[in-house]
C-alpha cells in the first residue's frame, strides 16, 4: 500500500487514503425474512434500498423498495410470506475495504449511486461509504481534486 503522504497544505494526500478510513456502520438485512419485514425496515430507517446478507454476513446484493414494490404488489404476491430472497439485486455495486478512496469515488460516479456497501476481501458486508463522506473528508483536508 503507498504511504499517506502530506502535501503542500498539510492535509494528508487523499488519493492514498483507503475506503476502511471513513466506512460508515452498515444497516443490512437478512436474505431469510420477508419483503414486508424489509419494505417495514425500510420505511422505518426512510431509505430506498438495504444491502443483503446470508447468515455468516456475506453481501448477497441489494433489494430496493421500488423494485419488490412492483414485483411483488403488481403481481399479486403476499408481501408477508414472500421472501426478500426472490428480489436480490445481484449486481449492485459494492467496494472493498482495501480500496482507495478515490477508486470508491469514481465507482459510486460510474454506477450513479450515492452510497455503496464495503466488504472484506470474503466478500463480508463491514460498513458503507457514501459520496457525502468522501466530500466531508475533502473538504476537511482542503484537498483540491480534478486538474
Amino acid at each position: 500500500m503507498e504511504q499517506i503522504r502530506p502535501n503542500h497544505l498539510g492535509a494528508a494526500n487523499f488519493e492514498a487514503r483507503t475506503v476502511k478510513e471513513i466506512i460508515e456502520p452498515a444497516k443490512s438485512i437478512s436474505n431469510k425474512v420477508s419483503v414486508k419485514v424489509a419494505l417495514d425496515e425500510m420505511q422505518a430507517l426512510a431509505i430506498d434500498s438495504f444491502p443483503v446478507i446470508d447468515q455468516r454476513g456475506e453481501l448477497l446484493g441489494t433489494v430496493s423498495t421500488n423494485k419488490m414494490n412492483r414485483e411483488v404488489g403488481g403481481l399479486g404476491h403476499d408481501p408477508k410470506t414472500e421472501p426478500v430472497e426472490a428480489h436480490i439485486q445481484k449486481n449492485s455495486a459494492y467496494c472493498l475495504e482495501d480500496q482507495t478512496i478515490t477508486e470508491a469515488e469514481q465507482m459510486m460516479l460510474d454506477a450513479k449511486v450515492g452510497e455503496v456497501p464495503v466488504v472484506t476481501r470474503e466478500k463480508l458486508l463491514i460498513g458503507t461509504i457514501s459520496i457525502e463522506a468522501v466530500t466531508r473528508q475533502k473538504n476537511a483536508r482542503g484537498e483540491r481534486w480534478g486538474p
